[in-house]
């Protein structure tokens, strides 16, 4: 058996030492731009030049997160990266963007592409299909069982990379909009702001109710390993150079320790990983939805040293009281500390420790406290952590040395244009023109034909599958091939099969029109358009004739670009929606005139903020939720209204839709001529469905609701 690869983090160049020291096999690190962890502190260029160098020398490997989605005012400064990058030649470069696989494959062959977790990668039809576009290695989406990630092994020759160690999101990798939602910090732009950590209310309660515990996959490395995955990946480019020290170690013991006694390497594993100081661990859906989430464990990692009581001074002389708890901090300790409303959160070595009674400085009337050093920025009722102690601390050979020769950095090329092509104006588009309606429940098709839409758009659950099947099911007011049906972005290995019957089935009844939004659902459509043939007139159809399907490139294939653009259109897919994060200015500078016609633009939603794979009703009974400033979100579990996960996942929504309703004028000058109404929300009111008609046929604005990122676009830092 060939030993898998220990594949650790590096945020910082004391993280990279860290790694290195304890054995790790090979690192991944960001540069300034385009990587998904802008907030950790990455690597300067020369700094990358010197590290690679380095570790090619110890016989270590070295891969570049260029992890984030790029609009296409950016696709300049991409080009360049890349072909920067390419000189270079680390042993590969971990992507989400369709774009930059494209901009890769056209310009940079030598380049070895990864797909990011963020691609949300869970099955083995979209394995293979990247592995035919040229991808070397996955980055499996973390939300998979042992079961699953045994089936994609023995159904492809692809190399896979699994995290085993660390942070985890609450929703399904790369289908988080929270943070985007909140301020155009995106996820998918590697901005987050961590919405799951966030402390909510609902009704007179609070918690953490989305603020996972961290993974720990060390005692299943063995498992693992003998499946053959290839990579066990450790998550912490924001962490300390202790905490990636500490997890390689433990992990280097357990792959050194798969020949021998491998207990017995787990049991020293697990006695190394004691000091990690991180959250409570978990298996998350490794065994099953276990134990995951708890409202009562708060979003901090560390020992809780609990809140500030008291601030005073300024620069290096500002101290904040804390109480006195079983647990003391040190000069020389390091502590983390979060602002009561979550705006920030920052790391901090303690200089200064003082007994507050013995200082003379109590007068809290609370009991004893301990003054510490602190940040400007932090008050009273902000939180402290302790993250690390000064004996935890090692002193190991830094992998980066005398990078004053290293000088080369990225040039100021343009991007070559990318073609595409255009709707010939003699080619009958196959979706009309006009107002789609979008909705997740049967029922609600009876709503929608009160004001007809030119067709609609069902989300194609388990239970909708089931009743459109049914040959008892009263007729519909919308025939076959007026429905198109939705498929979920989440695609998971165990969803292969039902969802290839359903599909097959439904087929034979006469639906043909989807929308794919996971590159598993593309391979599945691709390999059927090889069964299925049109039939050569209408009178020689019959019922068992299927039609070739047409697809519609959903919102969750992002395309921020035209390289994207032109990716998933060399997959067949012409007809797009776009993401829900995107901007009206970059969604004109992505979509040439001659594609306009057939973008579907959403006017009006309940965006899916956080999509979940665990029904969380066993676990929470509230629908409605709050945050700190106020604003209101819905927890919707099981049903109906959580798309294709089973049936039985869970979504966050906002309170407020997205609206755009009124833009229409505006769009159809600019040449877009198809609009979609999502209702799949809450359930839909006649009332409510006509207002909005009404809204849209008078162009005006509709009250309490939110523009998203329409007008503001992304938050992007100033380039580096």
């Amino acid at each position: 058996m060939k030993e898998p690869e220990l594949l650790a983090p590096a945020g910082s160049p004391e993280a990279l030492d860290a790694a290195a020291g304890e054995g790790a096999d090979g690192v991944y690190l960001g540069l300034r731009s385009f990587n998904a962890r802008m907030r950790s502190a990455n690597f300067t260029y020369s700094q990358f030049e010197g590290a690679l160098r380095s570790l090619h020398r110890m016989g270590r490997k070295l891969y570049v997160t260029v992890n984030t989605v790029f609009e296409q005012r950016e696709a300049d400064r991409m080009f360049q990266l890349l072909k920067y990058l390419a000189v270079l030649g680390p042993d590969g470069i971990i992507v989400q963007d369709f774009g930059v696989i494209r901009m890769v494959r056209d310009n940079f062959p030598t380049l070895k592409l990864h797909a990011s977790t963020q691609m949300n990668i869970a099955s083995a039809r979209a394995v293979n299909l990247l592995s035919r576009q040229g991808v070397s290695r996955v980055v499996l989406a973390r939300e998979l069982s042992f079961e699953e990630i045994q089936d994609i092994r023995a159904k492809t020759n692809m190399e896979l990379e699994v995290f085993v160690h660390g942070a985890l999101c609450v929703s399904a990798s790369g289908l988080c909009l929270f943070s985007g939602y909140l301020g155009g910090k995106s996820a998918n732009r590697g901005m987050c702001t961590q919405a799951c950590r966030r402390f909510y209310r609902q009704d007179d309660e609070g918690g953490y109710y989305f603020s996972p515990s961290d993974l720990q996959l060390l005692e299943r490395v063995p498992l693992l390993a003998d499946l053959g995955v290839n990579s066990f990946k450790i998550e912490g480019r924001m962490k300390s150079a202790e905490y990636v020290g500490a997890v390689v170690s433990a992990y280097r013991r357990v792959i050194d320790g798969l020949s021998g006694d491998r207990e017995k390497s787990v049991r020293e594993g697990l006695d190394i990983l004691k000091g990690d100081f991180a959250r409570k661990k978990t298996a998350f859906y490794f065994d099953g939805f276990v134990d995951w989430l708890k409202a009562d464990q708060d979003g901090g990692t560390g020992i809780p040293l609990g809140t500030l009581l008291k601030a005073k001074g300024s620069g290096e002389s500002r101290r904040g009281l804390i109480p006195a708890g079983t647990v003391r901090p040190y000069p020389g300790d390091s502590v983390r500390l979060h602002r009561s409303d979550d705006t920030e959160r920052k790391a901090h070595k303690l200089t200064a420790v003082e007994d507050a009674d013995r200082a003379g400085l109590s007068g809290t009337g609370t009991g004893a406290g301990i003054w510490i050093s602190i940040p400007e920025g932090f008050v009273p009722g902000d939180s402290v952590y302790l993250i690390q102690t000064r004996l935890m601390s090692r002193r190991y050979p830094p992998v980066i040395r005398g990078t004053e020769r290293f000088r080369r950095e990225p040039g100021r090329e343009k991007a070559p244009e990318i073609s595409l092509p255009s709707l010939k104006k003699a080619e009958k588009p196959p979706f009309p023109e006009g107002v789609y309606g979008a909705v997740s429940q049967i029922e609600d098709l009876f709503i929608l034909q009160s004001v007809r839409p030119v067709r609609v758009m069902l989300q194609l659950t388990r239970k909708n599958a089931a009743r459109l099947l049914d040959a008892a099911l009263p007729p519909l007011p919308f025939t076959p091939k007026e429905i198109i049906l939705t498929l979920d972005p989440y695609f998971p290995q165990d969803m292969e099969t039902t969802l290839e019957e359903e599909i097959t089935e439904l087929q034979k009844k006469g639906y043909y029109q989807f929308v794919v939004n996971n590159l598993g659902h593309l391979s599945y459509f691709r390999s059927a358009l090889q069964k299925f043939t049109r039939p050569p007139g209408p009178a020689k159809r019959t019922k068992q004739t299927i039609l070739p399907p047409a697809l519609i490139a959903g919102p969750y294939l992002y395309q921020f670009n035209r390289w994207a653009n032109a990716f998933v259109a060399s997959l067949g897919l012409n007809a797009m929606i776009s993401p829900p994060e995107n901007n009206r200015q970059n969604l004109e500078k992505t979509m040439i005139p001659g594609r306009r016609a057939l973008t579907f633009i959403t006017l009006f939603s309940y965006p899916a903020l956080f999509r979940i794979r665990a029904d969380l009703r066993g676990l929470y009974d509230f629908g409605e939720f709050r945050d700190s400033r106020d604003e209101r979100f819905r927890l919707i579990s099981g049903g109906d209204h959580t798309g294709g996960m089973n049936g039985e996942g869970s979504l966050v929504i906002p309170e407020k839709p997205y609206s755009i309703v009124d833009k229409v004028p505006f769009l159809e000058e600019a040449g877009f001529r198809r609009f979609i109404l999502d209702f799949s929300g809450p359930p839909l009111r006649k009332k409510d469905y006509r207002g909005i008609m009404n809204a849209l046929q008078a162009g005006r604005p509709l009250p309490d609701t939110s523009r998203f990122n329409w007008k503001d676009g992304f938050y992007s830092p100033p380039p580096v």
